[in-house]
């Protein structure tokens, strides 16, 4: 089953022999290494480029462990270059390469190399690579499967599709399995043998494990919710009666982070036009590793829901916050108080701007006031949306919010734009 990933690889298409190290990053089995070794190899066959003038190597192999270190890599690469032909050089998991940035530096003097990386750090590449290389890195991001990318492959109806996606989230491997038990057994030992591996691997200074599974089993229970390493310091105390300070905390969230499990969305005052410091929401790269790790106890489909309209923001290159609305009202008494409201995410793109609710359901007239009234007060132009699970087709109201279901919000990968 080939799941086409067209976005990525017209990315890679757009930034062919462009002077710069093409950096491709996301969290490990999201398919960077498919991207690269099988969708952007196979484009440059199809395109006439001879299988002499790729070069491609998987670091994470152990069969390459000899070329991990980095003057056996250059001597391997410059000694298949013999012509002054293009080469594509197509490297795998970057981060096993010993003095990866001193390699990389000098593949960029080979004028007639054209290089590609994979990587499933942020420490190691997005931020390190793009700032060693002060605009000679090119970065994209590889998401696990959208939803529009989950059912181009799906056998079965669409309400099938989101119930084993919301269930299952979207690692291209999850589709090959058949049974659920097939499907929770490979999401949990994604993080047993490869995620928390990794991080253990990474920061050999962690002598605790038990926290760090338990930090994270807390931050997956609480997805969406507002917290912050003090308040998840207090959480520890009064809920397991241990004493973990909020600095070790976020050194723990900051790991977490840098492979791509989770993300960390901040709040905007709308109003005040500023970021407040804290408390933050955190939303999981993958909905179901999520699920996985709380043995799929809490998977109720609102905060699932706006998990996954989170993730879908971001794979269509949007930067989202979570929005603050304060107001002044008069209470019952006639005095005027402030008042703050939620805004899900404050979505923005270059000059364009939307806001968006997130609303399972709005089944009664209060349920339908609240969800406008956040939106309402915010007071500009910019467009206002709010999405729901009902399978309807968007509706503008007279105070010009627009309200979609959930299915055409992420089939349609133009949907805020009606």
């Amino acid at each position: 089953m080939e799941i086409k990933r067209d976005d990525y690889l017209n990315k890679l298409i757009n930034r062919e022999n462009n002077g710069l190290i093409k950096v491709i990053t996301g969290l490990r089995r999201s398919g960077k290494s498919y991207l690269l070794f099988n969708l952007y190899y196979n484009y440059l066959i199809s395109k006439g480029i001879d299988k002499s003038h790729i070069i491609d190597i998987a670091l994470d192999d152990r069969t390459n462990k000899e070329l991990r270190n980095p003057d056996n890599m250059l001597k391997f690469i410059k000694e298949k270059i013999t012509d002054d032909k293009l080469y594509y050089i197509l490297l795998d998991e970057i981060q096993y390469l010993d003095e990866f940035e001193d390699v990389l530096n000098s593949l960029m003097h080979i004028r007639n190399a054209d290089v590609y990386v994979t990587g499933s750090n942020s420490k190691f590449l997005s931020s390190d690579v793009i700032t060693e290389f002060r605009g000679r890195g090119d970065e994209i991001h590889v998401f696990p499967l959208s939803f529009r990318e989950f059912i181009s492959v799906y056998q079965g109806t669409i309400d099938e599709a989101w119930d084993d996606y919301y269930n299952y989230g979207g690692m291209p491997l999850v589709l090959s399995r058949e049974t659920s038990k097939e499907k929770t057994e490979y999401l949990k030992s994604l993080f047993e043998k490869v995620y928390i591996s990794d991080i253990l691997e990474r920061h050999k200074k962690i002598k605790n494990k038990i926290e760090l599974d338990e930090l994270l089993d807390i931050l997956s229970s609480a997805v969406g919710s507002l917290t912050n390493p003090l308040k998840l310091s207090k959480t520890f105390r009064s809920e397991k009666n241990k004493n973990i300070d909020d600095k070790t905390i976020k050194r723990y969230i900051d790991y977490f982070e840098d492979s791509f499990l989770i993300n960390e969305a901040k709040r905007y005052d709308v109003k005040g036009k500023k970021y407040i410091n804290s408390p933050y929401k955190y939303y999981f790269e993958d909905i179901g590793l999520r699920n996985a790790r709380i043995n799929f106890r809490q998977t109720e489909e609102n905060h699932v829901m706006e998990n996954i309209i989170y993730n879908e923001l971001r794979i269509r290159g949007y930067n989202v916050d979570v929005g603050v609305v304060n107001v002044y009202e008069k209470n019952e008494k006639g005095s005027r108080i402030l008042k703050s409201y939620e805004v899900d995410f404050v979505v923005t793109q270059g000059n364009n701007k939307y806001y968006i609710q997130s609303a399972f359901s709005m089944s009664n007239p209060e349920k339908i006031r609240q969800e406008n009234n956040s939106l309402i007060n915010i007071g500009d132009s910019f467009k206002k949306i709010i999405v729901v699970k009902d399978n309807i087709k968007p509706r503008r109201d007279e105070n010009g919010v627009v309200t979609m279901g959930i299915f055409n919000f992420l089939t349609d990968a133009n949907s805020l734009d009606v």
